[in-house]
C-alpha cells in the first residue's frame, strides 16, 4: 500500500483520513442521541456525552481541514466507467460531503453556548469568549448571542444533523455499494 494515491487507488493516508471522519460522525451521532435519549438535562452524564460531542466535532473540523490540503496535494484514482450523469452526480455527492462536513463542525462550534473540554484534556472557550465573535456578531451584525445562536441552532441541528447528513451518508454508502454489488468495480476496493 501506498501512502500517496495512485491512479488505481487511494493511498493509506487518503484511506485513514475518509474512515477517520466516517468514525469521528458515527461518534458524534452516539454521543449526542445517547445525551438525547438515555440522560437527564443538567446531570454528569449529560454534560460527558455533551463534552465528548463537542470533541468529537472539533476533532471532525481538523481531520477534515487536512483531508482538504491532502486532496489538493494528490492525484485522484481514475473513475470507473460510467456514463456522464453518473460522474456529475459522483462529483455533486462528494461536493455536498464536503460542504456538511465543513459546516456541521463550524455551525456546532459557533452556536454552542459552553466551551469544550476536549477529551477532558484541555478547554477551547466557545465562540462568545472569542474576539472574533465580538469583531462579527456584536460588532458586525449587532447580535445578542441568542439572536445568533437561534438561526445557527437552526442550521446545525434541524437541517443538517436532522436529516440532511444522513441523506448524503445513506447515498454515499449507497452509491458505494451498487458501485461492488451491481456495477462490480473497483470504486469500493480503492477506498478499503
Amino acid at each position: 500500500m501506498t501512502i500517496k494515491n495512485t491512479k488505481l487507488d487511494y493511498g493509506c493516508i487518503a484511506k485513514w483520513l475518509h474512515w477517520t471522519t466516517a468514525f469521528l460522525f458515527l461518534a458524534a451521532y452516539i454521543v449526542v442521541y445517547y445525551r438525547q435519549w438515555f440522560t437527564e438535562a443538567k446531570t454528569p452524564e449529560n454534560w460527558t456525552a455533551l463534552q465528548l460531542h463537542l470533541s468529537f466535532g472539533i476533532s471532525i473540523m481538523v481531520i477534515v481541514a487536512l483531508r482538504i490540503i491532502w486532496r489538493a496535494l494528490n492525484n485522484q484514482p481514475q473513475p470507473e466507467p460510467g456514463t456522464k450523469l453518473e460522474h456529475l452526480a459522483a462529483h455533486c455527492g462528494h461536493f455536498l460531503l464536503y460542504a456538511i462536513m465543513i459546516i456541521a463542525p463550524i455551525t456546532g462550534y459557533i452556536g454552542t453556548g459552553v466551551s469544550t473540554e476536549f477529551f477532558f484534556m484541555f478547554d477551547i472557550p466557545k465562540f462568545e469568549s472569542t474576539a472574533m465573535y465580538q469583531y462579527l456578531v456584536v460588532d458586525g451584525l449587532g447580535l445578542t448571542f441568542s439572536e445568533f445562536e437561534r438561526p445557527i441552532d437552526f442550521i446545525h441541528k434541524d437541517i443538517l444533523g436532522a436529516w440532511l447528513i444522513w441523506i448524503l451518508i445513506a447515498g454515499h454508502a449507497g452509491a458505494a455499494l451498487f458501485h461492488h454489488y451491481v456495477k462490480k468495480d473497483r470504486t469500493l476496493l480503492k477506498m478499503t
